[in-house]
């Protein structure tokens, strides 16, 4: 009886939670939040990376990586919270060296070939994420309870491409080219950053995490013939893994800049995952149509609208809610991260919008 009426009390107090767990409850308007939410567009999180010195240094500091996820809850109510960390954060933690240059961005000391990787595969890597779980555990601490505590880790093939290529890519046909050469390999690793990525969400889960998002931000970099191998598979096994685990813990996933036809396969796939995020090149009527009615969906606002005026703003806002619907089944979100130079008041108005709609 425990479980149920604190599952309820959930769904009472927690909007988001309410929607994917329910996926046709009746709110006043959807729930909202979104990616990179707690970021370089906020003046008090400039000011606490400063204390922190280097953006690895903020990631494994529990206390400020708490206060810089609850920064964006606190200035703006959004419905969830997601927890300051990089998808780097696995690889690191696994045992290859990852660091973050200034104007450059994430560099790691590549690995020659995917076989590489069993070279890491015993590695345990809690230790190394003990701040991240921490962390987590300040923020339920210090959370609403009417706020979505969200963990999330990257997808095996994203996290694959920066730990085979070093650095970031236009294409990642540096990559790509270990699945034709020796798909084995690439299936083999693979499945280690599955297995891994199992193992940080069910801590993540056990530090207070109410769901998880899985973002797969390379996924539209895929050609078709190689979808099946590079994307879904390992986004499934991952979901599939962890339900085993945790069957009643919500699971977004968020396979950027994929086909129709490839979002339309997860979303069909069955019940392993509740939720289907959307970057801003999916057409939302498309998608209430034919994800929808299988799915929960989020998104898709591009991002570039916040950094117009708050009018039109207002105006987009307004235009992408009125393509929805069934709005029990929908979160609000941006189609990718909140830009660093964005304007404070135009998320304002994002969020007075979805509110007022």
């Amino acid at each position: 009886m425990g479980l149920l009426k604190e599952k309820v009390n959930n769904l009472n107090n927690k909007p988001m939670l309410s929607v994917l767990q329910s996926k046709d409850c009746d709110l006043p308007h959807p729930p909202v939040w979104m990616m990179r939410q707690a970021g370089r567009y906020l003046p008090e999180y400039q000011n606490t990376r400063k204390q922190a010195g280097g953006f690895l240094d903020l990631c494994y500091n529990s206390e400020l990586a708490a206060e810089v996820t609850l920064q964006p809850i606190r200035r703006f109510g959004f419905d969830a919270a997601i927890i300051f960390a990089d998808i780097l954060l696995l690889p690191h933690a696994i045992g290859q060296k990852v660091w973050f240059e200034p104007g450059h961005g994430p560099r790691l000391t590549p690995l020659t070939t995917p076989e590489a990787i069993l070279d890491f595969a015993d590695n345990d890597i809690h230790k190394q994420l003990a701040p991240v779980y921490k962390a987590l555990q300040l923020v339920r601490e210090q959370l609403p309870n009417t706020t979505t505590l969200l963990g999330f880790c990257g997808a095996p093939w994203t996290v694959a491409c920066y730990m085979l290529n070093g650095e970031g890519s236009k294409s990642w046909a540096e990559v790509r080219h270990h699945a034709y050469t020796n798909p084995k390999a690439m299936a083999q690793m693979l499945d280690v950053l599955a297995s891994k990525s199992v193992e940080y969400l069910i801590e993540q889960i056990k530090a207070g995490a109410d769901a998880v998002q899985i973002f797969d931000s390379w996924a539209g970099s895929v050609p078709p013939d190689l979808v099946d191998l590079l994307v879904i598979k390992p986004l499934l096994t991952i979901t599939t893994k962890l339900k085993e685990q945790y069957p009643d813990v919500p699971i977004i996933l968020f396979p950027k800049g994929v086909s129709k036809e490839t979002l339309l396969k997860l979303a069909t796939s069955g019940n392993s995952f509740e939720c289907l995020a959307l970057d801003e090149g999916v057409n939302l009527e498309w998608a209430a149509e034919n994800l929808q009615p299988h799915k929960v969906i989020q998104g898709n606002l591009d991002n570039a609208i916040l950094l117009t005026t708050p009018k039109i703003v207002a105006e987009q806002t307004n235009k992408m809610l009125s393509k929805i619907p069934k709005k029990g089944a929908y979160i609000v979100n941006l189609g990718h991260g909140v830009l660093p130079q964005t304007p404070i008041e135009n998320v304002t108005t994002f969020i007075e919008t979805v509110r007022d709609f």
